[in-house]
């Protein structure tokens, strides 16, 4: 049975991302690391704190020792750490919104990044534009950023989250060929986002769990593993 060690820096996502395994990946093993001090203290100081940089990778290792062949980090507010990991630690780290942004710099022109967080909205706008610079396109970005919405869901106000979600999606909509939600957790909102804006709206759980299967068929055959570092430059994993 492979092993799957999956890095959480909130409660929100754990549960729906298991049952997207246990639909993509019903054989593997998956383990969860949850600290949802890291999140806290991201959104606090606007950005990646040293101490949370060096906890989460103090988790990726912890996460190679509990025998995992793959990594999946979850949180985009801290996917340029896991990056940076990767030169750290000898299994895969998959990052889940990794392939949600190579195939929006693909398949579209112009495309709006829909976060809660400017601690999320800058990090995906900025992986979509390395995955556009690496296809050889010019990709428009347009911020979505759902101001107040955040601070309704950790009010306990869902439905003032999703109506400002809703108002900021049918905003950016106007100007994009498509829809990036940042957060793996607003993933729940893609198909009425689609529905309301007339948009494609792409989230990440699904397809970063997918990519997680790629990596784990891959090693299977024994075949190394590229994994494209944020400046350019390509590292093997045998």
């Amino acid at each position: 049975m492979k092993n799957v060690v999956a890095v959480y820096t909130g409660q929100g996502l754990a549960d729906p991302l298991k049952a997207v395994f246990r639909e993509v990946l019903p054989d593997v093993r998956l383990v969860n690391i949850i600290d949802d001090s890291l999140i806290g203290d991201v959104v606090q100081a606007g950005h990646i704190p040293p101490g949370v940089a060096r906890r989460l990778v103090q988790y990726f290792h912890h996460g190679e020792e509990l025998g995992a062949d793959v990594i999946l980090n979850t949180c985009s507010s801290v996917g340029e750490v896991a990056e940076e990991a990767r030169k750290l630690i000898g299994v895969p780290i998959v990052k889940i919104d990794d392939a949600m942004a190579a195939k929006a710099a693909a398949a579209y022109d112009r495309v709006a990044v829909l976060a809660t967080l400017p601690s999320t909205l800058q990090p995906t706008m900025r992986l979509i534009e390395a995955k556009a610079a690496e296809l050889g396109r010019d990709v428009k970005l347009v911020n979505g950023l759902a101001e107040g919405a955040f601070e309704a869901l950790t009010g306990g106000r869902p439905e003032e989250h999703d109506r400002i979600l809703l108002e900021t999606a049918l905003r950016v909509a106007k100007d994009a060929d498509a829809i990036v939600l940042a957060q793996g957790s607003m993933a729940r909102m893609e198909k009425a986002l689609a529905e309301e804006t007339g948009k494609p709206v792409l989230s990440s759980p699904r397809l970063g769990v997918e990519q997680v299967r790629e990596t784990l068929e891959k090693l299977s055959r024994g075949e190394p593993i590229e994994r494209p570092s944020f400046g350019g430059a390509t590292q093997v994993c045998g």
